[in-house]
């Protein structure tokens, strides 16, 4: 299970503390390069400060929060270098991830939990729920790299999951959405069939065909670097 699965933690005041905190970071609520200051914090959401900082920490391991020695927190600062070094993990980790994935379901392994995550994304772009769209868009992807098996792989990936989550935040658009779960419905068969160079080249398309326009778009609103 992924963080980005609508389902109850078992520390749920942190989880609930932590969604709070990040659906402010993608609204524009919390402004890239604020400070995040715990106790302001905890009296605006009505928790203590503990739940705070483990949120916080969390938030800095997928990349949207900034820990610093002495000064505290402060909300990640997103760049087109940021952006587009986004597409270099992805087109190199994401590739391998689909190819592997279907590779495991061809000696046998199931799919069942990336399945389940796609019709999650289905049913939030039926109801035009742009949030649910982003969190289960992020879910398929990270859920590929979780059906490799690869723990260093996954380790690698994790801190780019929260920077992807906020691109789709940004970048989402009703027609974008359909497109979405379309190709990803292509990949999913793909890997069920058990054909790794078709997944794998499906991935690489779903990722590449859609840097320059992103891109494109966002240099209207991010700084170069």
């Amino acid at each position: 299970m992924t963080r980005f699965q609508a389902a109850e933690l078992p520390d749920s005041h942190v989880a609930r503390t932590e969604e709070l905190i990040r659906t402010g970071i993608h609204s524009g609520a919390y402004m890239p390069g604020a400070r995040l200051r715990e106790r302001e914090l905890a009296e605006a959401l009505g928790v203590s400060r503990v739940p705070v900082r483990e949120a916080l920490m969390r938030l800095a391991t997928e990349g949207l929060v900034v820990l610093e020695p002495r000064r505290g927190a402060r909300v990640r600062r997103l760049t087109l270098r940021d952006v587009d070094e986004l597409f270099d993990l992805r087109l190199s980790l994401e590739v391998f991830a689909a190819r592997r994935a279907a590779e495991i379901v061809a000696r046998g392994g199931c799919h069942d939990v990336l399945r389940k995550v796609l019709d999650e994304a289905g049913a939030a772009t039926a109801r035009r729920d742009a949030a649910g769209i982003a969190a289960a868009n992020t879910a398929f992807h990270a859920e590929l790299i979780t059906m490799t098996g690869n723990r260093l792989l996954q380790s690698s990936f994790q801190p780019s999951l929260g920077l992807m989550h906020w691109l789709f935040r940004l970048t989402g658009t009703e027609r974008g959405a359909e497109e979405h779960c379309a190709e990803h419905r292509q990949i999913c068969d793909a890997i069920g069939a058990g054909r790794p160079r078709l997944a794998e080249a499906l991935t690489f398309s779903h990722i590449d065909i859609r840097r320059e326009p992103v891109m494109r778009s966002l240099s209207r609103t991010l700084p170069a670097d």
